[in-house]
This record gives C-alpha cells, sequence and structure tokens, in this order.
C-alpha cells in the first residue's frame, strides 16, 4: 500500500482516469447516483487529490478543497476489492494532513458519520439528502 498526494498538475493522465473512473463505479453506478462527478474543483490550485495504491492501482481516493476559510474533504472513496482492511483510515489521515490551521468540514453518507467521528469529526447541522442518500454534515475543530 502507498498513499500519494497530487495537485492536479501533478496527476499523470492515466492516474486521473482511474480516479474518476473509481468515483464513476462507486459513486455514480454502485451507489445508483447520478450526478455531475467533474464539477470544476478537481482543477483547482488548491485541490489535493490523495490516491491510494494497493496491488499497483488506484484503491482508493480522496479530495480535499482549500475553501479558504476551512478545508472540505470529499469523494473519499474505496474500491470494493479494498475495503474492510482499513484503509480507509490511511485515506482519510493522509487527507488530513494536508489540512492544517483551520476547521476541515465533510458531508458524510450519514451511515458513515460514527467512521468519521471515530476520527474526530462532530455532527455540524441537520441532515439532509443528496441524491437519495441521507447525509450528515461533520467539522473537526483544527483552530
Amino acid at each position: 500500500m502507498e498513499i500519494r498526494a497530487y495537485s492536479f498538475r501533478d496527476l499523470d493522465p492515466a492516474v486521473a482516469y482511474d480516479v474518476w473512473r473509481l468515483r464513476q463505479d462507486v459513486f455514480v453506478v454502485e451507489q445508483e447516483c447520478a450526478y455531475a462527478d467533474l464539477d470544476g474543483r478537481d482543477t483547482e490550485a488548491g485541490t489535493v487529490h490523495v490516491v491510494l495504491w494497493h496491488e499497483d492501482r488506484v484503491a482508493g481516493y480522496a479530495r480535499v478543497l482549500d475553501e479558504v476559510t476551512e478545508w472540505r474533504i470529499g469523494r473519499v472513496v474505496l474500491d470494493r476489492s479494498a475495503r474492510g482492511r482499513g484503509l480507509a483510515d490511511a485515506v482519510m489521515r493522509a487527507a488530513l494532513e494536508h489540512c492544517t490551521g483551520r476547521d476541515v468540514v465533510l458531508s458524510a453518507q450519514s451511515p458513515l458519520a460514527g467512521w468519521y467521528g471515530s476520527l474526530g469529526f462532530v455532527v455540524d447541522g441537520p441532515g439532509f439528502d443528496e441524491d437519495g442518500i441521507p447525509h450528515t454534515p461533520m467539522r473537526l475543530r483544527r483552530s
């Protein structure tokens, strides 16, 4: 297992393709949510792409967005074959390394709120529905 962080400019086209395919396979196909995954935020100068390599392939990912007053982690995903091994913890720890000096927010799929809680996040508002999936806003206080 290896985790690497990339800016958009540092993403090799083949790695970018594998990341976006993973996001599509899980969020759009597996979870049956038709939405615009390619939202324009991947290319922003402050965005960090955290990529988990496992068995010589992209097996996990998280996106860190610089939102000026806070950091936002999203698109946290693991390939089905990589789940259940604690690899998501490693992806999140690597993502959090890039989130210094400000709070970190995320929109957790509600069944995963307890797991995010184990990483120090707390519920930060009422739950909401996004594309038919219940979500919980969460915050990790850093400031």
